[in-house]
């Protein structure tokens, strides 16, 4: 596995990140670092690797595009002295231009898109042992819906930024894409991107495979 000893890890996100977390920082005991994926993967670390003392940070935000997180990434991402960044942002890129299409300040482009996570990789590259890129993404199995065809633009930025830069890039929107062919998206989220525990394991599970996380590892079972 690619985490070691004491090694900090923050996700960095939206509302998708966040799931319930206490914002704009949350971790430690109780309920703080959410209910949603960041949740799932601190307890499949935690119970496969009982001996492994992982710091998991939730600096998720909900509403906030790659404007707002970089607006507060320095103070809320950088300043924490991660050893692992796992950035989780571009959904609302797409959705306030079609729940909010008159107010163009809002929208974020593309290019514009692009340009704000390369510079959150820039601020911590030289800082940290590695960088997650985890997808935007959408649970609409027809590529034609015209929200689900912006995402996938944003998508293949999103794998074109994780490419130049070296980093690990995980795409839910493809995880998704084969879960949905055998059951519908109303199974893990009625609006098609918050997901419930059933598609925060699913996301959490995606994260791990690209970590060299051991699935057949558990106490107890006399694989330690």
């Amino acid at each position: 596995m690619i985490f070691e000893n004491y090694d900090r890890i923050v996700f960095a996100g939206d509302s998708v990140t966040s799931m319930g977390s206490n914002q704009p920082v949350g971790e430690g005991l109780r309920d703080n670092v959410g209910f949603g994926f960041v949740r799932v993967i601190e307890n499949l670390l935690s119970a496969f690797y009982p001996e492994v003392i992982l710091r998991i940070t939730n600096c998720g935000v909900s509403g906030d595009t790659t404007v707002q997180l970089l607006d507060r990434y320095d103070h809320h991402v950088v300043d924490l002295k991660p050893d692992w960044v796992a950035i989780c942002i571009g959904i609302n890129e797409v959705w306030r231009q079609f729940d909010s299409p008159a107010m163009q300040e809002l929208h974020v482009s593309p290019e514009q898109y692009r340009a704000n996570v390369e510079e959150m990789i820039r601020r911590v590259k030289d800082t940290v042992k590695g960088i997650l890129i985890l997808s935007p993404y959408m649970m609409e199995p027809n590529r034609e819906d015209p929200m689900r065809k912006r995402m996938d633009e944003y998508v293949e930025v999103s794998r074109q930024i994780a490419e130049k830069h070296g980093c690990i890039f995980v795409d839910f929107q493809k995880m998704y894409d084969e879960y949905c062919q055998i059951r519908h998206n109303c199974y893990i989220a009625w609006d098609r991107i918050h997901p419930n525990q059933v598609g925060a394991t699913l996301m959490a599970c995606e994260v791990l495979k690209h970590c060299g996380f051991d699935f057949g590892r558990l106490a107890g079972t006399g694989s330690l």
